[in-house]
């Protein structure tokens, strides 16, 4: 991890030496960015910057502050063309649209879609619902014509409705705990169970009218009894 962090890092300061070195000696560089590309460039461009410095070097999690980054650099870019400067009451909603974008693109290029589409999945629309709400909101405040026109309160409603059913698509998790056992011998044996599984058998293990307060020590405590047993046997 620490090879590909730094492989990542020079490779960032190799992409940011050539192009200022390429803007110093080649003015025709700078020249052409004057005439084509306005300042809200300057942020689009080091996001852009990270995202492929994560496709190459594999360190993936770097695409989701080049996702926001970037997506500032656009939000800057439209404002900066139209004047909508007070678009910003309610714009900064698109910064978590971004984060789940980045948290896509970077588990997407791990090979894990479903994941990509669950965790990235939630903030992209939940950004998106906020920034429709907020923008209908401010935007008749401003007196401008609200996002779905007269029909924006059914916003409301759909972000309503989305808070109420959320919890029942939730993937349930199990965790594992990995138990190491020493024996007489010096052998070691690992066994991999349910987490709920292994809670339930630590504190059957206890006597209902003492309770352990630390759960490792109701883990010695019942691995102290089956080696008892086995002993016995």
């Amino acid at each position: 991890m620490k090879r590909r962090s730094s492989f990542t890092f020079g490779f960032l300061l190799i992409l940011l030496g050539a192009w200022f070195l390429a803007v110093q000696f080649v003015p025709d560089i700078g020249d052409w960015m004057q005439r084509v590309a306005d300042w809200p460039f300057w942020v689009i461009g080091p996001g852009l910057i990270f995202i492929l410095a994560g496709l190459i070097s594999g360190v993936t999690d770097l695409m989701i502050p080049g996702s926001i980054i970037s997506g500032i650099g656009l939000i800057l870019y439209y404002q900066n063309a139209t004047g909508d400067w007070q678009s910003w009451s309610y714009a900064w909603a698109l910064i978590i649209v971004f984060v789940g974008i980045g948290i896509f693109l970077a588990n997407l290029f791990k090979g894990d879609l479903r994941t990509a589409i669950e965790e990235g999945g939630q903030p992209f629309m939940t950004g998106a619902v906020m920034f429709l709400i907020f923008g209908s909101l401010f935007r008749a405040a401003l007196g401008q014509t609200p996002f779905l026109g007269d029909y924006w309160p059914a916003l409301l409603i759909v972000f309503g409705l989305w808070l109420l059913v959320k919890p029942f698509f939730r993937r349930r998790r199990k965790a594992n705990v990995t138990v190491t056992i020493s024996t007489g011998d010096d052998e070691l044996a690992e066994v991999e169970t349910g987490a709920e599984e292994f809670v339930r058998e630590v504190v059957e293990a206890v006597e209902p009218e003492e309770p352990a307060e630390d759960w490792e020590t109701a883990l010695d405590e019942a691995l102290d009894d089956e080696e008892d047993t086995q002993e016995a046997a």
